[in-house]
């Protein structure tokens, strides 16, 4: 079977939801041998994850998320503002984060969070020749506290309850393969 049948046509869409954050929509849509199904979409902005090395440390910051009622250890990042580009948003977040502006970024590759609910994308950088300023830039909402954590045991305890966020796994898989020069 080739491309085309598999390809769906959306025939309508429907804003259920809009929050500050995302937008839920039913989407109606064409299966390729004509029949109908309505499908949930989360449209979000796209966001950065940065990876800010220090030496043989990574510099992680540890907020609580209500998704997972719990607190996370994560890289910086944050949402890209309308008319913001990737490169500009990574920057940014890295120093509203944790107080370091980076000398160096390295764009890393993008990804889509989840392709069955969200329509949107987070790119990875790797952030490096930081510079701190010791000052952070907190939005209103946000309570973060960065550290220092050795890149080893970043990858040894990635997936664990410390450490639960799936799209950091992707972010450090593309700076490894940016490391070992299979990128």
């Amino acid at each position: 079977m080739g491309k085309s049948g598999l390809e769906w046509k959306m025939k309508g869409k429907k804003e259920l939801l809009k929050t500050v954050v995302l937008s839920v929509n039913e989407i109606d849509s064409q299966a390729p041998d004509g029949s109908e199904g309505k499908y949930i979409v989360m449209d979000a902005p796209d966001w950065v994850i940065v990876i800010p090395v220090l030496g043989e440390n990574f510099l992680m910051v540890r907020q609580w998320r209500h998704g997972n009622n719990s607190l996370s250890i994560e890289f910086p990042g944050g949402v890209i503002n309308r008319g913001e580009k990737a490169e500009d948003a990574a920057r940014r977040e890295t120093e509203e984060e944790t107080g370091y502006k980076a000398g160096k970024l390295t764009y890393l590759g993008s990804a889509n969070p989840n392709p069955a609910l969200m329509s949107n994308r987070v790119h990875f950088f790797a952030a490096e020749e930081l510079e701190g300023t010791g000052i952070q830039h907190l939005d209103s909402d946000e309570f973060v506290e960065y550290m220092q954590i050795p890149q080893k045991e970043v990858f040894e305890k990635i997936g664990t309850e410390e450490y639960p966020h799936a799209l950091m796994m992707s972010a450090l898989l593309k700076f490894k393969l940016m490391k070992d020069g299979d990128f």
